[in-house]
């Protein structure tokens, strides 16, 4: 099945510093989004793009570069405009994770679009007319996010709405058995044991110590090795204890 989110444009509406337009590269890469249009970009230096975000030739490479945002658009069944002023006029509003189950829904029928507006006002009421859906990111009081900051916010709730294609975690080098309930049971043994060589019993209930114990074991739910390890810990305790009552 292919990725969803390579269906979906990231579109910077007159960014002007090139460092936000590296994050938002990086970002993508992070996220495996590839497609960015720039509609009327202040200047920029695509090797400062590189330098910021590495090994993003492949989304450099294919920037496009558009007057209007109709252009950057075009052929789009969803678009998605993000901002954090209230607007009078009725639009329909989602936050992140709704926006982002609906886009990568979409995708299913054509491309989508995510927009973004410049860094010292966002996105005037034009640009908003062209958005389906408006988006806002859920702040405190102080509601002015970076625009690299939002549009990773908004490119994580999609890596999140196709989980399919997040990259998987590795397994561990050593997968390590189930523990059995015998090595459970002689865990505890030398857990009992280590404890009555230091006196531990001394001012506690012996019984309901232990009980404990094993509750809070069983809910960690240990593989064999790390039971091994515990017992080993355990044991150890015991015989430091032998040693130092043999010495002269």
């Amino acid at each position: 099945m292919a990725d969803p989110l390579a269906r979906v444009r990231v579109v910077l509406h007159e960014p002007q510093d090139p460092i936000n337009i590296a994050a938002v590269v990086r970002a993508m890469k992070n996220m495996g989004l590839t497609a960015l249009t720039l509609v009327r970009p202040g200047e920029y230096d695509p090797a400062r793009i590189h330098f910021v975000a590495h090994d993003s030739q492949d989304i450099v490479g294919a920037i496009r570069h558009c007057d209007t945002i109709d252009e950057a658009i075009a052929g789009c069944v969803c678009v998605a405009a993000y901002t954090a002023r209230q607007r009078a006029a009725k639009r329909r509003v989602a936050e992140p994770r709704g926006a982002a189950e609906e886009l990568v829904r979409c995708t299913a029928e054509g491309e989508v679009a995510i927009l973004f507006g410049r860094e010292d006002r966002g996105l005037d009421n034009d640009a908003l007319d062209r958005a389906h859906l408006i988006v806002t990111i859920p702040t405190t009081s102080y509601s002015s996010l970076n625009l690299a900051q939002a549009a990773l916010l908004a490119m994580y709730e999609l890596r999140l709405a196709a989980p399919e294609h997040v990259r998987p975690r590795r397994a561990p080098r050593k997968d390590a058995p189930a523990a059995t309930s015998e090595q459970f049971e002689r865990l505890f043994a030398d857990i009992e044991r280590a404890l009555v060589a230091i006196d531990f019993f001394k001012t506690r209930n012996e019984a309901l110590v232990l009980r404990s114990f094993r509750s809070l074991t069983f809910r960690a739910a240990p593989d064999a090795r790390e039971i091994e390890l515990l017992r080993a810990m355990a044991i150890e305790v015991s015989r430091s204890l032998e040693r130092a009552r043999q010495r002269p």
